[in-house]
This record gives structure tokens, C-alpha cells and sequence, in this order.
């Protein structure tokens, strides 16, 4: 790990070698005050050896292995980031109109700063000069193909139609600018760019109460996660994403475990974090928001560690309909996009339901796994009960044992009924008195009129 003076120590590194390819280039085209060897390609000056290796940049430049050109690319993104005024010193020497007067340097005003901010034509006049072949290759760096527009690392910006594509600034995701400058991906906030909450537990693996099949393959989720990459090298065939159904009672378990899955037990595993994707701020009745909704979510969390979790997902994923209008029309079109979406992501993708047969049977091939997580048998509510009470002293009329046999709840009803009984007999110095079976019998009499259920 690097501390933030070395990382801008290798930051300043990469500027610098920015600097002297844009001088040999204007230079070249211009002349110049400076005694300079122009180079045909940015290979004919040395990159950049890191002084720190481990900096986020050179680290990302190692793992994708980038050439020369791509390299350079990478670093005209960031550096409006790094150092705003650098593209206007650079120029200022050779073009004192900062290149209003040369237009193939391409180029924008920032409309806050009104500084200047390097577009394709940019990134080609630096790498390309007026080799057309050398152009073409170049503009393939911003398709879908080359990793970074795969990965959404970086982009040019949308131009009014009929203009050149080129003439698009250069964009650098903000993800990727937090990593490079900080070491790490900050956590997207909550917004309407990314309706998505962070999601997390206190609780452990061992707090974690199923029966033997639900936690047998929630395990065998847990193990895709720790070595999925692995997976992925033994054939060519299977996917880079996962997609779990869970489905069961309320309180039984759901969330907790998603939560749990994205948790580390030690230093040594990745953290996963965890989204509950805000469906109120998904659906909305225009044709064509509610995919727009989604893809925001899917492009942000895309080749991240995140785990995207959809509670209630009977309102997003459900069953076609027969087409009888045009809103039937256009529901079952946003049902065919989720399947191409949520097949095509390359995380882990977990829609929670009370019923599975509410979610669309085109849905079923596309799971890995579809994970019941049923009511919890006499033995299960026992423990629960024994994990909830431990901090505090029963009354010797108590018998956990009995009340689990009698009465059938699910992990989170219990918890209600915990919480009700420490409110009940929290004294003034808040600490908790003895609690008495009627205590708990008063806080699952609660929960049984609440799900309308009969006391006996």
C-alpha cells in the first residue's frame, strides 16, 4: 500500500511524460522554443518507470497489461482531475489562444473552469499526428471491444448528431478517478444516478440461523464469490456473472445472508459491498425510464466488488402478461431487457421474493441458484431464541424449548419479540430486569396480530 506523497509522486511521473509528448507534437507542427527530437508516436519517448509500482495507476497498467498508447490515453483522462491548468501551460507557450488558432488539437472549454479539457481529436493529435491508418487504431480504443469502454472505464461524451465523434471530450469515470487518486473504489452514494442503499450487517456467519439444504447452498454461493475468478478459467463455456433467487416468509433470512455474503471474514478476502436497489426510484410509468433506471446501476456497479440485491422483486421481475394493450406491450419489453441485463452482468445478482412462482418462469433458466428459505423448523426457532436472550437473565418460568414448540415464527418475529421484552423491562438505568414468560407472551401476541394470526 502506498501512502498518498508517493502515489503523487507517480502521478507527477506520468504528467511529465504527458508534458513532453505534447511538446514534441506541437513542436513539431508549431516549431518551438524548446531544443526537442520529435517523435512520430509516443513510443519515441520513454514511458514512465513508477518510482512505486504498487500506485493504483501503474498497478491497473500492469494487471490489463496497456500499451504505449492506451497508457497515454488513460493519463489524459485523469489529469483534469490531477491538474486542472496542465493542458493550458502545455499549450500556452506554442498557442497563445490556447488552441483556438489550431484546431486539430481539438479540445473544449470546461464550462465551470473554462479551462481546457482534451477530446478524441485531442487523444488523435497526440497519438496520431496525421497518420490516418495510425487515427483509425486509435479511435478503436473508445469501442465496446478494448477494455475501456468494456469495463466503462472511460468514454467520450455525447456530441449533437451530425458531428464528429471525435470531437467528444474525454470522459474518466468518476470510480476510477477516486481509485487512481485514492487506492480505492469509493462507495457510490445513494441518488437518483444511483438508486441503490449499502447495505450491512453487525452480525456474523455463526449468527446465521437455516436449515441444512438453505445453508448448503448459500455455501456454494459463498464459494463463487471467493473464487469465481478460478471458475471462470476452467471453461470457456460458463459465465462471469451469478444469479440467486432467494425466496421464502418474510424475516427468514434474505437480506441477512446477502449481507453476509458481501462481508470478509479476515484481511486476506475481498469485501463486497452489498445494494438494495431502491425499486420505488426504478419503476416509473414513462416507456423507456425504467430500463434507463437500470442500466444506471448495472454501468456503476460493472467490473466492481458489489453485490446488487432486489427485495420485493415481484414488482421488477414479474410474470409477463398476455398483450391485450399497449402498457402490456411495453411491461413485457421491460421484462426482456432485465433478462438480457441481468444475464449479460458479470457480478452477482440476488432477487429476494416471498413467492417464487411470482417471478417470471423465463427468469428460472437464467438462475444459478433458486434458494427456498423456508419457515424455521422447532430446532431453528430454539436456537434463535437461545442466540437473542443470551445478554440478558430469564426468569426460571421460561422454557425457550417450549415456546419454540409452541409457537411458529420466523428469525425476524423473534427479534421483535426480544426487542419488545428489553423495552419493556429496561429500568431508568438502563440496564434490563429479569424477563417473565408472560413478557414474551405479550410480545408474541403482538406479532400474531400483526400477521393476523390466532394466540393459542
Amino acid at each position: 500500500m502506498v501512502t498518498p506523497a508517493q502515489n503523487a509522486a507517480v502521478l507527477q511521473q506520468y504528467l511529465d511524460w504527458l508534458a513532453q509528448v505534447m511538446e514534441a507534437r506541437l513542436s513539431g507542427k508549431l516549431g518551438s522554443h524548446l531544443m526537442v527530437t520529435v517523435p512520430t508516436d509516443p513510443s519515441g519517448i520513454p514511458l514512465p518507470v513508477p518510482l512505486h509500482a504498487a500506485a493504483p495507476l501503474p498497478a491497473f497498467i500492469r494487471q490489463y497489461e496497456l500499451p504505449a498508447n492506451a497508457q497515454l490515453l488513460l493519463v489524459m483522462a485523469l489529469t483534469p482531475h490531477v491538474d486542472p491548468l496542465f493542458f493550458d501551460r502545455q499549450i500556452a507557450p506554442f498557442i497563445p489562444e490556447n488552441g483556438a488558432s489550431f484546431p486539430q488539437l481539438g479540445g473544449v472549454k470546461s464550462e465551470q473552469s473554462r479551462v481546457f479539457l482534451p477530446t478524441g481529436e485531442t487523444a488523435l493529435f497526440l497519438l496520431a499526428n496525421e497518420e490516418l491508418e495510425q487515427r483509425m487504431m486509435i479511435q478503436t480504443l473508445f469501442t465496446p471491444p478494448y477494455l475501456f469502454a468494456r469495463q466503462r472505464v472511460l468514454w467520450l461524451d455525447r456530441v449533437t448528431d451530425g458531428q464528429p465523434a471525435m470531437s467528444g471530450r474525454i470522459v474518466l469515470s468518476q470510480d476510477y478517478v477516486d481509485y487512481f487518486l485514492t487506492g480505492e473504489h469509493i462507495l457510490p452514494g445513494f441518488s437518483s444516478d444511483f438508486p441503490a442503499a449499502h447495505i450491512t450487517t453487525p452480525l456474523e456467519w455463526p449468527d446465521l440461523v437455516l436449515q441444512p439444504d438453505t445453508m448448503e447452498q448459500v455455501l456454494e454461493l459463498k464459494k463463487w464469490i471467493r473464487h469465481k475468478d478460478a471458475l471462470l478459467q476452467t471453461n470457456k463455456r460458463l459465465k462471469p456473472g451469478y444469479r440467486a433467487l432467494f425466496y421464502g416468509p418474510p424475516g427468514t433470512g434474505k437480506t441477512l445472508t446477502a449481507c453476509l455474503l458481501g462481508k470478509r471474514r479476515d484481511p486476506a478476502e475481498e469485501q463486497y459491498d452489498v445494494y438494495r436497489i431502491d425499486l420505488s426510484m426504478i419503476i416509473s410509468k414513462y416507456i423507456g425510464e425504467t430500463e434507463k433506471n437500470l442500466e444506471k446501476i448495472f454501468t456503476r456497479a460493472e467490473h466492481k466488488q458489489c453485490i446488487l440485491f432486489f427485495d420485493e422483486a415481484d414488482a421488477l421481475f414479474g410474470k409477463r402478461t398476455n398483450i391485450k394493450d399497449a402498457h402490456d406491450k411495453y411491461a413485457n419489453q421491460e421484462i426482456s431487457y432485465l433478462l438480457q441485463r441481468v444475464e449479460n452482468y458479470n457480478g452477482l445478482v440476488i432477487l429476494a421474493s416471498n413467492f417464487k412462482s411470482n417471478i417470471d418462469a423465463a427468469f428460472s433458466r437464467r438462475f444459478q441458484s433458486i434458494i427456498q428459505f423456508p419457515m424455521p423448523d422447532q430446532a431453528d426457532r430454539r436456537k434463535l431464541w437461545e442466540m437473542i436472550f443470551t445478554s440478558v437473565t430469564l426468569n426460571e418460568r421460561v422454557r425457550l424449548t417450549e415456546i419454540a414448540a409452541r409457537h411458529e415464527l420466523s428469525g425476524a418475529a423473534i427479534n421483535n419479540v426480544a426487542q419488545y421484552c428489553f423495552l419493556k423491562k429496561m429500568n431508568e438505568a438502563g440496564s434490563i430486569d429479569n424477563i417473565d414468560l408472560p413478557d414474551i407472551e405479550e410480545g408474541i401476541l403482538r406479532e400474531y396480530r400483526k400477521e393476523g394470526k390466532v394466540f393459542r
